[in-house]
């Protein structure tokens, strides 16, 4: 466990000193991403936001607010699980990061799995799912259905911000986090 949190460690600091893309040069700081190393449940989110970029931490403005409400439905802590992003910099204005950003961030987020190797990976929104699990993938269609792959579970949900923009959707989210509960609690 020491050496997968040096690893880490490392990791986030090549992430700190990248420059792979345009993203480096409007971001306030990098966010790599946080949780305990032995985390069963990874979440992979889209990119930091304003309050994200200015933190250096994921998922602490309201969407990470609703995120850690959300994760108690599911029977979690927020210090249960390793948060991040397909992309570690802040795409300006928060709009969806493009291909070419997320083929930068790639390698970073293909090995922080690696490191953790989480039984269960949450995608949280259209682009990471997309990117992790189908890319042709609705998420309207696909969210709460979970797929195994590689010896992981893959459980695509609608991105607590598209809840926060479209208050329909906050039951549905509710729902999909309890069904995760009830497949954490089955995995045991």
């Amino acid at each position: 466990m020491d050496d997968v949190a040096a690893m880490l460690d490392e990791l986030a600091g090549e992430i700190a000193r990248c420059d792979k893309c345009r993203l480096a040069a409007t971001r306030t700081q990098t966010v790599p991403g946080e949780g305990p190393v032995g985390a069963r449940v990874m979440l992979i989110g889209e990119g930091p936001g304003e309050q994200e970029d200015l933190s250096g931490r994921p998922f602490v403005g309201a969407a990470g607010q609703l995120l850690t409400r959300l994760l108690h439905e599911a029977g979690l802590e927020r210090s249960d699980v390793f948060i991040t992003n397909l992309v570690k910099c802040r795409p300006p204005g928060n709009r969806v990061p493009a291909p070419d950003e997320m083929a930068a961030c790639r390698p970073y987020l293909d090995a922080q799995i690696a490191l953790l190797n989480p039984r269960f990976v949450c995608l949280l929104g259209r682009p990471a799912t997309q990117a992790l699990m189908d890319p042709t993938a609705a998420i309207s269609k696909v969210h709460g259905v979970p797929q195994e792959r590689d010896g992981m579970v893959y459980v695509p949900l609608y991105h607590p911000a598209a809840a926060l923009h479209q208050a329909s959707l906050a039951d549905t989210l509710v729902a999909d986090m309890r069904r995760l509960g009830q497949l954490l609690r089955s995995a045991l």
